[in-house]
């Protein structure tokens, strides 16, 4: 029992080191390049985070979400040109409107694509991304379609220009695990985890699989729609096939998978490791696309040496530890009377 109170106690001063340092980093390292890619690292974090609610706590394996994160982009953009809101700090107050416009959305998708598991499952998230692509690409009109949609160039530049927006990231990155680490540890995240590991057994023990599929799966589109108008805001001009790009959902699994599925830390670290290796990768190699020879590899170690992740192989490692180490295991054997 004191070794788990110590246990928790470190976690929790980790937890608070950690958060400390990430709202310190733009006055730490203010430069341009360290801060984007502390933009683009807390943008996956909160990315991977809220994946991992549908798919790593339901088992639903979603290809798609990039949708999710193209919608949030351009209702917001949208919502910016026709309300004539002007750059500086008030587009931020409409970014949960692109969430709430992508939750409706995300209900409609999924009230038909979790009548469906498995295989089947993934072709239909891919699909409806791919739709959402064309979407964007043919209406013209709205969307404008091949030559992209604006956003307000904000008044600020130089040093502090990434500021605003990696905290933004951060604060939804933040949202995310808060509300990833409530759900797994409620009757709602007890039922989650029941669907995945055994989806009939589950409902046959009284747990409303559908409502709670729909409902993880609403919650992880809202959460990805948002950061998806940051990252509008942000690069002030997005294009179909940037914004609904498949490369974004495949890097939000890989982290997960990475750090582990099913956890609350697993897609932090995930992102922690892939992003910025990316980035650099990118801009020392981007010409040539090495940073996908780079994420094929990663993906291939993944499935092959790590198939559970890098969080829960290192559990595993530290509780064989412990059983070897432990009391019971050093204590000398009572000799038995005669």
């Amino acid at each position: 029992m004191r070794l788990l109170r110590q246990a928790n106690n470190l976690k929790v001063s980790g937890i608070v080191v950690l958060f400390a340092i990430a709202l310190a980093l733009p006055a730490i390292s203010p430069d341009p390049a360290t801060t984007n890619i502390a933009v683009f690292t807390m943008m996956y974090i909160g990315l991977a985070t809220a994946w991992n609610i549908m798919g790593g706590y339901t088992g639903y394996i979603s290809l798609g979400h990039a949708g999710f994160f193209g919608f949030g982009s351009y209702t917001l953009g949208l919502l910016l040109a026709h309300l004539g809101i002007k750059a500086g700090y008030t587009p931020f107050l409409f970014v949960p409107l692109a969430g709430l416009a992508t939750a409706v959305l995300a209900l409609a998708i999924g009230w038909f694509a979790l009548r469906t598991r498995a295989a089947t499952f993934v072709i239909v998230t891919i699909a409806f991304m791919f739709m959402l692509q064309l979407l964007a690409e043919n209406l013209v009109g709205l969307t404008g379609g091949g030559g992209g949609l604006s956003f307000p160039v904000p008044p600020w530049g130089g040093d502090y220009f990434n500021t605003p927006y990696y905290y933004a990231m951060l604060a939804l990155a933040t949202l995310g695990l808060a509300i990833s680490w409530r759900i797994r540890r409620s009757k709602f995240g007890l039922g989650l985890l029941a669907i995945r590991d055994d989806e009939d057994k589950a409902l046959a023990v009284g747990v409303p699989t559908r409502a709670f599929k729909l409902t993880a799966f609403v919650v992880s589109a809202t959460l990805v729609g948002m950061i998806g108008g940051v990252y509008g805001y942000y690069v002030t001009y997005i294009y179909p096939q940037f914004v609904v790009d498949p490369l974004i959902g495949i890097s939000m699994v890989l982290m997960v998978f990475l750090g582990g599925l099913g956890t609350i830390s697993g897609p932090v670290l995930g992102a922690l490791i892939l992003e910025p290796a990316q980035l650099w990768l990118a801009y020392n190699f981007g010409a040539s696309r090495l940073y996908l020879v780079m994420y094929a590899a990663v993906f291939l170690g993944v499935i092959l040496l790590l198939p559970r992740g890098i969080v829960p192989s290192l559990v595993e490692l530290v509780e064989r530890w412990r059983a070897r180490t432990g009391p019971s295991a050093s204590a000398p054997s009572k000799a038995v009377a005669p």
